[in-house]
């Protein structure tokens, strides 16, 4: 691991890393916050939020737009922020660069089909190889470990903490693609990434996943109603559906007026934080 960047915030530090990943076979970054217990060399171990970025995004967009550090250092949180996709001149792309596929689009699934199984394995690096560098590094307690996310990141954060519930104690998201199985985004890239058959997207689908889940967790998600992708994309009413079908703990709260960018997201990460700490706080 290589320290890139080190700048002193709100009391606490914001660092920037890169490493080697097996899982995708390429070098990554990721951001990752210390609140300010941490600066006075006190001996503690903290929770950890993980924050996945949506479409186009990097590790960087959340970081420098969200507003997070603040408050989270004032509640003892460490964010991590790893990138959205594998990176490198050896990483395939879509051939006519679409934002919508290929290098800054990795869905955060495992990819079955060629050539992009080679690369894309964004789920096994999010929920094995960097937590394992993370809880290694870094004086992160692993038995208090939230997840959240944007857009496609939202789609990450809730389908990857359904399907593991032992290792999440808490998920949130704003403007998530909640039925990526059935919306034109998910189902490019699941055409792509996991071959025809419909039946292989259902692993990755939240709503899918909901209606069979054992061991929920509480789940908060945000959406903007004047987002421009909120009926054909975002699809949140499927997911609502699904959790009251099911009784699953789903908080759903609609903002009027706000869009899907990041001043929606730092309007309320305020209240994801307190979200997620208030439960990681009370998790053993």
């Amino acid at each position: 691991m290589k320290e890139l960047a080190n700048n002193k915030c709100c009391g606490g530090n914001q660092l920037r890393c890169s490493h080697f990943s097996a899982s995708l076979l390429c070098e990554m970054t990721f951001s990752i916050f210390l609140p300010e217990q941490l600066a006075t060399g006190a001996d503690v171990k903290l929770p950890v939020l993980y924050w996945l970025s949506g479409l186009t995004c990097t590790d960087e967009n959340f970081v420098q737009k969200a507003g997070a550090q603040r408050l989270a250092s004032e509640l003892g949180l460490i964010i991590v922020v790893p990138d959205t996709s594998p990176r490198g001149d050896n990483v395939p792309d879509d051939e006519e660069g679409a934002y919508d596929f290929g290098l800054g689009a990795g869905f955060y699934l495992n990819a079955t089909q060629e050539p992009w199984n080679k690369n894309y394995n964004m789920y096994d690096y999010i929920t094995e190889e960097l937590p394992e560098l993370i809880n290694k590094r870094f004086p992160v307690d692993a038995n208090k470990q939230g997840i959240s996310g944007h857009s496609m990141g939202g789609h990450g954060a809730i389908s990857i903490a359904l399907k593991n519930p032992d290792k999440y104690k808490s998920v949130s998201a704003f403007a998530p693609i909640c039925s990526p199985s059935t919306c034109p985004w998910g189902i490019k890239a699941f055409k792509n990434y996991l071959g025809e058959d419909v039946e292989d997207w259902k692993q990755y689908d939240s709503v899918e996943l909901v209606k069979r889940a054992m061991h929920p967790i509480p789940l908060l998600v945000d959406q903007g109603l004047a987002d421009q992708y909120l009926e054909e994309q975002l699809q949140p009413s499927l997911l609502v559906e699904a959790c009251n079908k099911v009784g699953y703990p789903l908080s759903y709260i609609q903002r009027e007026g706000y869009d899907h960018s990041y001043f929606f997201i730092a309007s309320f990460i305020e209240n994801h934080l307190r979200f997620h700490a208030g439960i990681l706080s009370m998790s053993r």
